[in-house]
């Protein structure tokens, strides 16, 4: 499966972006989580939310509940991240990446997509 994240962009805290990935290729069981992840330079990547691609169960980190929406159009192939409130502490890469289960880490992804890059200024 190939992924590639777009939508990033500068803005200013208190705004929102909307980040869509677009998935191809043929999704096996490799692919049943699609999941976002962020990376602020000098940091590990984390994991920012995550949504079962057949059942739409999700995920979110503590620090974006309530904050990000993740979602996503089977028919198009497409899964989305919308972030609102955004804070300057949000600045980073986002990529999407999938799994075949449950993950925490980026450790347990396996395709991943370049990211795109948020920057939220103060």
């Amino acid at each position: 499966v190939q992924l590639q994240a777009s939508g990033g962009g500068l803005v200013q805290a208190g705004g929102s972006l909307s980040l869509s990935c677009a998935v191809s290729g043929r999704l096996t069981t490799s692919d049943n989580f699609m999941n976002w992840f962020r990376q602020i330079p000098g940091k590990e990547r984390e994991f920012v939310a995550g949504i079962n691609w057949r059942s739409g169960s999700k995920r979110y980190a503590d620090f974006v509940k309530g904050r990000f929406t993740i979602s996503r159009d089977s028919a198009k192939m497409t899964v989305f991240l919308q972030t609102y409130s955004l804070k300057p502490e949000d600045t980073a890469v986002y990529f999407c990446a999938s799994s075949s289960e449950v993950v925490s880490t980026a450790d347990g992804a396996g395709s991943w997509g370049q990211g795109t890059q948020v920057t939220v200024s103060s």
